[in-house]
């Protein structure tokens, strides 16, 4: 997983990666606000959900202590990072920004 995980933020199209846990309850409540910011934002942005206990050395590498937490990356940079969830209402224009 790390491999694979490591050429999709390497790339030049940003890569918004929401790290979440099956037992983590406002973790389910983000499918639906990825659904809103993939329809919104299409191919300019790629969305990827990693589980942090299936993925525990991806998950220490960038630090996750709480989930759900996105990170915003491009060409293998964090542009943007954020814990908790967050509607898409207020994602939106923060990705836009850093789309532009």
């Amino acid at each position: 997983m790390a491999e694979k995980f490591n050429s999709l933020i390497n790339g030049n199209t940003p890569v918004l990666v929401d790290f979440s846990a099956e037992w983590c309850a406002p973790c389910r409540m983000m499918p639906p606000i990825l659904k809103q910011l993939k329809d919104h934002f299409g191919e300019k942005l790629r969305i990827i959900t990693v589980d942090v206990d299936r993925n525990p050395t991806v998950a220490q590498k960038y630090g996750i202590s709480s989930v759900p937490t996105l990170i915003l990356f491009r060409n293998g940079q964090i542009l943007w990072r954020q814990s908790g969830v967050v509607p898409a209402n207020q994602l939106i224009p923060v990705l836009n920004y850093y789309l532009a």
